[in-house]
């Protein structure tokens, strides 16, 4: 699937990624859809810059920090502050899509693998 004819691409984090707005002259921002697979939870990471998901279909449980796990749904937006673990699990049957939006813009060297 292409978002704003960038192509989906699945990642190491065990999800699908579309970029939506990611470009060098706008570093202020970057806006990216998600897809995660029924039963599949990502990888936890951390990234270097502030982030919300923006939860648009299927149900999830959110794992942020030293925080218990809680439930999203459609509608629902969690933000997740910088250097601080994170990941996502799909709890339905249909896909957890989700846009995430991060301020200052997201780049590789922001992400760390926690696993």
């Amino acid at each position: 699937m292409a978002r704003n004819g960038k192509p989906e691409v699945y990642t190491t984090e065990r999800c699908y990624i579309a970029e939506i707005l990611n470009e060098p002259e706008y570093p202020e921002v970057s806006v990216a859809r998600a897809r995660v697979n029924p039963g599949i939870t990502t990888c936890l990471h951390a990234v270097s810059v502030l982030e919300w998901y923006v939860i648009q279909s299927g149900t999830g449980r959110m794992y942020l920090g030293d925080d218990e796990p809680f439930l999203v749904d459609p509608g629902d937006v969690v933000a997740i502050p910088q250097d601080v673990s994170q990941k996502i699990e799909n709890t339905s049957n249909e896909d957890l899509v989700f846009l995430c939006v991060c301020a200052p813009r997201w780049t590789p060297d922001c992400y760390s693998d926690l696993e």
